[in-house]
């Protein structure tokens, strides 16, 4: 029998070509709406309950704050500002301080378009859509990570810095991931590395995945916490669901609370806290 593996290969790319060129969806962003939830093929849908967190509740993060919130605030102001990738260890507050920026500036004309890695490749209708308003709307685009033939991955690189269509001034991309260049990279490409004329020149797969990340003007790096941040975390939590008391045995069940997760962060801090307040409720 005849491998059809390559035929139906090639079927995907001239779908996921034509849908390209299809219209866009006819959704509109509603001037009363502060927060969207693009879907791919359907368009803009409102997020009617958006988190709210505030910037002050973020612990352990003053540098990473600092930078974010001076080019939101440039952005909000009509000043120039950049794209950003905030990169690093899971849990430790990436996606926490863009919402806290949004609720903070909500009422400043800030707006925010959440869009998961599939709906990328609809950015420019994303960009059609808010061309001309007064708003200043992000593109937030969570946990972002890709393959090399995602066809996302081109979408989100045209409009970066790559397109011959400029885009819209009112529009910013934050983008949050694990991954420092958005994209796998395998120990066989350290071996593409080569010489010209005793210059150092890396391998076309490296060159490739550096080019995107570069095109985001601002590189926030995450880090996770030292033991003392984040227990300091944990008693935060806990105070804020009402549990006061904190001794060296609470510590230490936090302490090993993270040892089981792998990981010592803000987010793991949150679970132990809600975790252990649960506990002591069904106590009393």
């Amino acid at each position: 029998m005849t491998d059809i593996a390559p035929l139906l290969a090639r079927l995907e790319q001239f779908l996921e070509r034509a849908e390209r060129l299809l219209p866009g969806p006819r959704r509109t962003l509603e001037p009363t709406v502060r927060a969207w939830r693009w879907q791919k093929g359907e368009g803009p849908l409102p997020i009617t309950r958006p988190a709210r967190i505030a910037l002050d509740e973020l612990l352990h993060l003053p540098r990473q704050r600092e930078i974010l919130e001076r080019n939101t605030l440039q952005f909000v102001r009509g000043l120039p500002a950049n794209n950003a990738l905030l990169w690093g260890a899971r849990g430790t507050g990436k996606s926490s301080l863009v919402k806290a920026l949004f609720a903070r500036y909500a009422n400043d004309g800030l707006r925010v378009i959440e869009a998961d890695r599939e709906a990328l490749v609809e950015l420019p209708h994303i960009a059609d859509a808010v061309e001309g308003r007064p708003e200043r709307f992000i593109v937030f685009a969570d946990d972002l990570s890709f393959e090399a033939d995602d066809p996302s991955y081109k979408a989100l690189k045209a409009l970066l810095d790559g397109s011959l269509a400029a885009a819209p001034e009112n529009l910013l991309i934050y983008a949050t991931s694990n991954r420092r260049h958005l994209m796998p990279e395998f120990m066989r490409e350290n071996l593409e590395t080569r010489l010209v004329d005793g210059e150092i020149h890396q391998g076309d797969a490296v060159e490739e995945k550096i080019s995107l990340s570069e095109r985001f003007g601002l590189w926030v790096s995450f880090h996770p916490f030292t033991q003392d941040q984040y227990l300091d975390v944990v008693r935060h939590h806990l105070h804020a669901l009402g549990v006061a008391a904190w001794d060296e045995a609470r510590a230490l069940e936090a302490v090993r609370y993270a040892q089981g997760r792998g990981s010592r962060s803000g987010r793991v801090a949150a679970q132990f806290a809600r975790d252990l307040a649960g506990r002591l409720g069904l106590t009393t």
